[in-house]
């Protein structure tokens, strides 16, 4: 038997709709795995439950996954390190000295979250503290700071190579069914796919649209309009500010102490990717050195080959290192608040560490073959598609609708995309090669179908009340949860309405530079027409409204 057939299709649609009723993603995951260990055992629960636990054992125990959970934990501990020496702090009180109106402020904050890519916790927490005096100082409402913020969390740690958002994406891609045929390495199918990450590359361009070019619309207009006035929010409609979270402050930091340490993290894993391959060359045929290993193969080889993990791991590991001898020797920190520090944020990321074991002990038990205790869903759905004529050029903006919904409703992307990815991509495959789809043009549909599945959750995310990062940014910035909700609806409802239309020519053309275009072009459109749409419906609102009270 190579599958179970429909049955393979019950672990991750309980996953799914436990997820939007109950809101909670490690809940929905655990009985979602076990609803399939429950069928692998043929309803005998004490199997089941021993299937389940060997299956999170094994998965958190490889090798690979084992290097991304501590990659997670020491970036989690490198951020919090970073946080206590109040240098993120220093370097924008330094900053601010040369923003000049309001434009240089909101663009500012847009490029400070693009150098905060890490972690979306991060950089929602730190930029909002950072920047929230000289946001006030220049009459920027603090709903418009909270967009910036969440615009610049969730889709900069989804393009940047580097980040905890990016290495579980990379461990979802490499465990699914189909992808081993690509011949590549997970790390460059990710970077392939930045192109066709359609949503948050619009959503990063329209915040530099807004804060130069288009006007504001909808309840961020009417929230900027009261900040020009000094209500820079509004406690009476949308209820009380959350905690006024402050970041460490230390007059000792200086700005180039946060600088140092993004440019250290950045070269040490750069530098590890090729480094990593030749390592581990040493001990192959006519290979007994690092000298010989070097002379082997080829720079460019050696970071197509490489194991992301490893490098990974490893520059992170060299990157602690490296920060915690500096901060000790300048003074920032001691050694007792550098292991607080360190163990805070080994902590911080625990429960994400939670949900990756999670994602991929439900990962393996729908695509496994019953040979190898699974259920072989990726095998099914890939034979299903290959005769079904379903039309491949729609799969893309199916992906991008349910990465929305499920994302939105359960306010996690990371959950989504465990979700979605794993069964996107052998139907992808399946199709393609059912259309005759090889190589370039086989890599193009799974790139656009994966890229489409992760800008429909960064949206959901991006939008929904109940995600953590909508919630961070709103603390961040000091701005009343529902008032930052209500304002960044209409402006990211925008962007992914544009999103869906390039989702749709990407699956068409299978041409990342139309699906952008296309999808740039729309956003335009929209954005121009957009104040004057609100103003006919506020007109329309206050005429009602009067007819009523007469």
């Amino acid at each position: 038997m190579e599958h179970y057939g429909l049955l393979g299709i019950i672990p991750p649609l309980l996953a799914v709709i436990l997820a939007l009723v109950t809101k909670e993603v490690i809940i929905s995951l655990t009985l979602g795995i076990l609803s399939g260990t429950l069928i692998i055992s043929k309803g005998n629960i004490f199997t089941a439950i021993t299937i389940f636990t060997d299956k999170v054992a094994e998965m958190s125990g490889d090798s690979w996954n084992i290097r991304i959970l501590l990659f997670c934990a020491l970036l989690g501990a490198f951020v919090s390190m970073l946080s206590k020496t109040g240098a993120t702090k220093a370097f924008g009180l330094w900053a601010s000295k040369y923003l000049k109106g309001k434009k240089s402020v909101l663009l500012f904050t847009w490029f400070f979250g693009l150098i905060i890519f890490i972690d979306d916790y991060f950089n929602s927490l730190s930029v909002g503290t950072v920047i929230r005096p000289v946001s006030d100082q220049n009459k920027i409402s603090r709903a418009k700071l909270a967009y910036i913020l969440d615009s610049t969390a969730a889709p900069v740690c989804i393009l940047a190579p580097i980040s905890t958002w990016v290495v579980t994406v990379m461990s979802y891609i490499r465990d699914s069914e189909g992808f081993s045929s690509l011949n590549m390495s997970e790390f460059i199918f990710f970077i392939k796919m930045i192109p066709y990450s359609v949503y948050p590359l619009l959503a990063l361009s329209f915040v530099v649209l807004m804060s130069l070019v288009f006007k504001d619309f909808g309840p961020m207009k009417r929230s900027e309009d009261d900040a020009q006035n000094g209500k820079l929010f509004n406690e009476d409609l949308y209820g009380a500010c959350p905690g006024n979270l402050e970041i460490s402050s230390n007059d000792d930091a200086k700005w180039y102490d946060m600088v140092i340490a993004i440019i250290t993290l950045i070269i040490a894993c750069i530098v590890m990717f090729p480094i990593t391959t030749y390592i581990g060359l040493i001990g192959s045929e006519g290979i007994d050195n690092f000298s010989q290993a070097l002379s082997s193969t080829s720079l460019s080889n050696a970071f197509l080959n490489t194991d992301a993990s490893k490098a990974l791991f490893y520059g992170a590991v060299i990157s602690i290192i490296i920060m915690y001898i500096y901060y000790l020797s300048r003074r920032l920190l001691t050694i007792r608040s550098a292991g607080s520090a360190i163990m805070e944020g080994v902590k911080s990321m625990v429960p994400a560490l939670v949900v990756l074991s999670l994602a991929w002990s439900i990962g393996s038990v729908i695509k496994s073959s019953p040979a190898d205790g699974g259920l072989g869903l990726a095998a099914f759905l890939s034979e299903s598609v290959r005769g079904g004529g379903f039309p491949l050029w729609i799969l893309p903006a199916i992906g991008y609708l349910l990465g929305c919904i499920i994302a939105f409703s359960t306010g996690t992307s990371w959950g989504t995309f465990a979700i979605l990815i794993p069964i996107v991509i052998p139907i992808a495959n399946g199709l393609a090669s059912a259309n005759g789809y090889t190589d370039n043009a086989l890599l193009n549909v799974l790139l656009i179908n994966v890229g489409s599945v992760v800008s429909g959750a960064v949206f959901g995310d991006h939008c929904s009340p109940i995600s953590d990062t909508t919630i961070l940014s709103s603390t961040g910035s000091n701005c009343p949860l529902l008032e930052h909700v209500a304002t960044q609806i209409p402006y990211a409802s925008l962007v992914a309405v544009s999103a869906f239309i390039g989702v749709i020519i990407g699956g068409i053309t299978l041409n990342p530079i139309a699906a952008l275009s296309v999808g740039f072009i729309i956003m335009c459109i929209l954005a121009v027409l957009a104040p004057n749409f609100y103003d006919k419906i506020s007109n329309l609102n206050k005429k009602i409204k009067s007819v009523f009270s007469k």
